[in-house]
């Protein structure tokens, strides 16, 4: 019973497991089912949406693409009026053209008639010329040759005379402005110089208290002399002169050497010919040592520094030189601080001025004889002591040896003028002064018309008088022009020469 109990029991579970197995199944098929449907109409819903979407994208490309041929039918349209424009423009041209070009052929033609025309006359013209050239040659005498050569002579000098009369006008006017600056400058300089003169002789003076010394100098049988002479190389002269001796050389240091030896000599009271050479001995080297402090006090005074110590000794020893008479130290000084005045008036540097001021005449104190000219020993001198090139230029070409290439040559020319031709500066040998103002007037006879020249103001002025018949206002003003460029180029002068050349006439009659 048990057994067929329970045997029924799974029989009828079993059952009812199939039953819900079925339902759930079912079940699962109307879900799967209305999933579809909901997808279906989902994708149709999505289907209308795009189709919608590209309709729309179409239109709107569809309006795009109308927009563009519009504009490009509305080019062409454009393009095409402008075409037909032009063409109506082209048209209107080539009638106009046209019409130009039978104007053009109505000219040419007048124009040849003209050119005919004109050729007949020139022929007429040429004819009659021919006929009025024979007749002039024949009242003349003259071929046309000689004709155009008598008027060319003729030419030459009008033009010459008028060209002189223009270059002297210009020159004036020219000159007139510069003349009057330079003048400014050059006496705002003289005024602030302050300059001294000192005049050097060959001779030098020993003064003595009484003339028994003169036996003491000249020694037994003159060795004392003799020595003093050898010893200095200065000619010792004792003569009656009461209280004195002479000291007689051309060089300046020799007479103060033998100046002070003399008076040490004789202070001392001790001559003879040892302690003669002795005491030489040691003036000379005092000398020296004061030569080159002398030359040290300078470069001071004048506030230049760095000199070569050779160059030092060389401006030193231009205390016991002199030129013409003017004192060479004093006149590389004076020199020196015009060129510094006169740099700093025209805006340039003062300092190598007033170097090259200073040293412009070293080359007239050699301690050798030299064939060269003191301007281009000088220039050589300071080459090789380390000098500048614009100082070497300026020592070079102050006295125009060589050219100038920098603006300090032309102020150390103008001063080294300035300070050795004042009034009184320098001597002049009487021989070269007359044989200068010889020249000045052999200069101004040469010119063609002139019949006295006389040199006055000391050769400053050349007065010239000229024949009136020869030598017309315009040929004056001529020979005065000719006759200051040859002074200028033929001859050495300090200073200016004027030339005034006078053309008179006279009439004279005589009252019976």
């Amino acid at each position: 019973m048990d057994s067929i109990t329970i045997i029924t029991g799974v029989v009828a579970f079993l059952a009812g497991g199939g039953l819900i197995f079925m339902f759930s199944k079912s079940m699962e098929k109307k879900k799967g089912s209305q999933l579809i449907k909901e997808a279906t109409k989902e994708a149709e819903n999505i289907k209308k949406d795009k189709i919608l979407q590209a309709k729309e994208k179409f239109l709107e490309l569809k309006s795009e693409h109308e927009k563009v041929i519009n504009k490009r039918d509305q080019k062409l349209n454009d393009r095409f009026n402008s075409i037909k424009d032009k063409e109506v423009k082209v048209n209107k041209a080539f009638q106009e053209n046209n019409h130009k070009s039978k104007e053009v052929d109505k000219l040419k033609q007048s124009l040849a008639k003209r050119t005919e025309l004109t050729r007949i006359k020139e022929e007429e013209l040429e004819k009659a010329h021919r006929k009025q050239v024979e007749q002039l040659e024949v009242i003349s005498g003259l071929t046309p040759d000689e004709a155009k050569e008598q008027l060319l002579v003729a030419l030459k000098d009008e033009a010459k005379t008028d060209a002189a009369a223009f270059i002297q006008t210009t020159m004036e006017e020219a000159k007139l402005n510069a003349n009057n600056e330079a003048k400014k400058v050059v006496i705002q300089t003289i005024q602030r110089v302050a300059t001294e003169q000192a005049v050097e002789n060959s001779v030098s003076v020993f003064n003595i208290e009484n003339d028994d010394v003169k036996g003491r100098i000249i020694g037994r049988e003159g060795r004392n002399i003799r020595a003093l002479e050898s010893a200095t190389g200065v000619e010792i002269i004792v003569d009656d002169t009461p209280e004195a001796i002479i000291l007689s050389c051309f060089d300046p240091v020799r007479r103060e050497i033998a100046r002070l030896s003399l008076h040490k000599l004789v202070t001392d009271g001790r001559i003879h010919p040892a302690r003669v050479e002795e005491v030489v001995a040691k003036t000379r080297k005092q000398i020296n040592e004061e030569i080159f402090e002398v030359g040290k006090r300078t470069t001071i005074d004048l506030g230049i520094h760095g000199l070569h110590p050779e160059l030092v000794k060389i401006i030193g020893r231009m205390k016991y030189r002199s030129s013409y008479g003017q004192n060479l130290l004093q006149h590389s000084r004076e020199v020196a601080n015009l060129c510094g005045i006169m740099a700093a008036e025209l805006g340039l540097n003062a300092k190598i001025a007033k170097r090259a001021g200073l040293l412009h005449d070293i080359g007239k104190v050699p301690s050798e004889e030299s064939e060269l000219p003191h301007a281009i020993l000088g220039m050589k001198w300071a080459e090789k002591y380390g000098e500048k090139p614009d100082v070497c230029n300026a020592i070079g070409a102050h006295h125009d040896e060589i050219e100038m290439t920098n603006l300090i040559s032309p102020i150390v020319q103008v001063c080294d003028g300035i300070s050795g031709a004042r009034p009184g500066a320098r001597r002049q040998i009487a021989e070269s002064y007359i044989q200068r103002l010889k020249d000045l007037e052999n200069l101004a006879m040469s010119q063609k018309g002139v019949t006295k020249a006389y040199a006055v103001q000391a050769g400053r002025e050349l007065r010239i008088m000229v024949d009136c018949d020869q030598v017309n206002d315009a040929d004056a003003a001529r020979i005065s022009f000719d006759i200051s460029q040859r002074i200028q180029n033929e001859m050495t002068y300090p200073g200016q020469v004027k030339i005034t050349v006078i053309r008179e006439t006279r009439a004279v009659n005589v009252a019976r």
